[in-house]
């Protein structure tokens, strides 16, 4: 399986925008800029992007191996956060808030933790810290 994506960028890097454009055309020609990165301008940036790409990823990730140990998820809500520093991006945190019935919280603390160390996007992270902060409500 592949998938891809299109950037344009338009100019230098403070005054110049850019649009990306994603082969299912969720993002179609979404705007993207110097402000929309580093400060609150409009639009999307990659850390933005990673962050989702890691929350969906390791929320199905968890609802598949929930799944296999006999769980029925409720609601998985993942918060994905990628912090850069310098140049240089250096975590990714999740925050998970689950509803999944008659689980145990040691059950689901383990299982969380699994689906964070084997998710296609953790892997790809591997370089950077990844933390995870799981709860039950």
């Amino acid at each position: 399986m592949k998938r891809n994506a299109t950037a344009v960028w338009n100019g230098t890097i403070k005054e110049g925008s850019g649009h990306i454009t994603t082969a299912s055309k969720v993002l179609d020609q979404t705007q993207y800029s110097f402000n929309s990165r580093f400060a609150d301008g409009i639009g999307t940036n990659p850390e933005e992007l990673m962050a989702a790409a890691h929350a969906g990823c390791f929320t199905m990730k968890l609802s598949l191996d929930l799944t296999e140990a006999g769980f029925t998820p409720g609601t998985l809500e993942t918060t994905g956060t990628v912090t850069i520093d310098n140049g240089v991006i250096t975590s990714s945190k999740l925050v998970l808030k689950a509803s999944i019935p008659d689980i145990s919280e040691t059950q689901f603390q383990e299982i969380a933790a699994g689906a964070k160390a084997t998710c296609p996007v953790s892997k790809a992270y591997a370089s950077i810290d990844i933390t995870l902060e799981a709860s039950l409500v």
